[in-house]
C-alpha cells in the first residue's frame, strides 16, 4: 500500500463572514499567534501541522486573484527586507521554514464557486495515483496527544487499507454545521466505526432516526473533524456528479460522494483525540485563537488576564 506523501487543502472560499476584513486579505491567510508563540497566517498553521504528520506535497485549492497572497508569503524573505531581520535568528530560522513550505506547495485555482466537492475535484491531477490527506484551510486542529490529528488519521489509513475520516462526537444542535455518519465500532483506542451511512448536515429528526451510533451519548452524532484520507478513486465519483449536475443547495457537495464511496467498498471513520476549531467565522476566529493561546508559552499571562477582561457590567449580566 501506498505511503501517504500528498495532501490537499482547500482554501478558495470568498470568506464572506469575515468581512471587510476579507476584502484584501484571503481568509486562509488572516493570522493567529501559533502554540509556539509564532504569528503566522491560519494556512501555515495547517500546512506545519500536516507536514509534521508525514506530507511531504501539498496542493492548495485557491480562488481566482490570490495565488500572489500565498506566493509571496510562502517564498520567504525578499532581498529587500533581509536587512531588516539581522541579528533575528528566529526570524531567519523562520524565513527558512517558509521557504521549505512554499517548494512543497502546488496552487490550483478553483475558477467559479461550485462548492466543497468541485473544489476537491480540481486538485484530481495533482493526486495522479496517490492516496491523499484532505484538509480545511479554514480548520485548525489541537491534539490533545503528541500526535498530530491529521496523523491519527494516517495511520488508521494505514493500519485498515480503505478510506478513513476523523470524526468527533458532536452535540446535536450543531448538526446543521457539519456532515454526519454512523457505524458500527470495529476497534477501541482509537475508536475506529464501519461506516454505514453519511448525511450532509441533516435536520434533528433525521439523524435521531437514522445516525444513532451505539455507544454515543444520547444526543450525540459522529461528525466530521475536517481531516480524511482517500484513494484517488473517490475524483471518479465526483466526476459523475459534476457530469449529471448532481447538487445540493446549488453545490457540488463532497459527502455525496463519500456515500458513495462508502457503498462501494469498506469506508472507516476514527474518533480523533484532539479539538478542531472553525476559523472561518468570526466567533469560531475568536475560539481558535484562544485555543492557541492556552496552549501556547503565554499560557499562564492569557488564563490570568481574563478576569480582567471582564468589566463589571459584564459580570452583572452574566448573574
Amino acid at each position: 500500500m501506498a505511503r501517504v506523501k500528498k495532501a490537499v487543502v482547500t482554501a478558495a472560499g470568498m470568506g464572506t463572514r469575515h468581512f471587510p476584513a476579507t476584502h484584501t486579505v484571503q481568509k486562509e491567510m488572516m493570522p493567529l499567534v501559533d502554540r509556539d508563540g509564532t504569528t503566522k497566517p491560519t494556512i501555515q498553521i495547517i500546512l506545519e501541522e500536516a507536514r509534521e504528520s508525514g506530507i511531504e506535497e501539498f496542493c492548495v485549492v485557491i480562488s481566482p486573484s490570490t495565488e500572489n497572497q500565498f506566493r509571496n508569503h510562502f517564498r520567504g524573505l525578499s532581498e529587500a527586507h533581509a536587512p531588516y531581520f539581522k541579528g533575528k535568528n528566529w526570524a531567519l530560522a523562520e524565513a527558512e521554514k517558509l521557504k521549505d513550505l512554499g517548494e512543497r506547495i502546488t496552487y490550483v485555482v478553483q475558477e467559479k464557486q461550485e462548492g466543497y466537492g468541485h473544489a476537491v475535484y480540481c486538485a484530481r491531477d495533482f493526486v495522479g495515483d496517490d492516496p491523499f490527506l484532505l484538509l480545511l484551510g479554514d480548520h485548525v486542529f489541537v491534539s490533545g496527544t503528541k500526535k498530530p490529528c491529521s496523523r491519527q488519521v494516517i495511520d488508521v489509513y494505514e493500519g485498515q487499507e480503505t478510506p478513513v475520516s476523523g470524526v468527533q462526537a458532536t452535540s446535536e444542535h450543531l448538526l446543521h454545521l457539519f456532515g454526519t455518519l454512523t457505524g458500527k465500532r470495529i476497534s477501541s483506542d482509537p475508536n475506529v466505526y464501519d461506516v454505514s451511512e453519511i448525511r450532509e448536515k441533516p435536520t434533528l429528526e433525521y439523524a435521531e432516526e437514522h445516525l444513532r451510533t451505539p455507544g454515543l451519548r444520547r444526543g450525540e452524532y459522529l461528525c466530521f473533524f475536517g481531516v480524511h484520507v482517500f484513494p484517488p478513486a473517490l475524483f471518479d465519483l465526483i466526476r459523475h456528479h459534476i457530469e449529471h449536475d448532481i447538487r445540493e443547495r446549488g453545490e457540488i457537495q463532497l459527502t455525496n460522494a463519500l456515500d458513495m464511496l462508502r457503498a462501494q467498498g469498506r469506508y472507516v471513520a476514527t474518533e480523533i483525540d484532539g479539538a478542531r476549531y472553525d476559523m472561518g467565522v468570526p466567533f469560531g476566529y475568536i475560539q481558535t485563537q484562544l485555543a492557541l493561546a492556552i496552549n501556547s508559552p503565554a499560557r499562564r499571562q492569557v488564563l490570568a488576564s481574563l478576569p480582567n477582561l471582564l468589566t463589571l457590567s459584564d459580570l452583572e449580566g452574566l448573574r
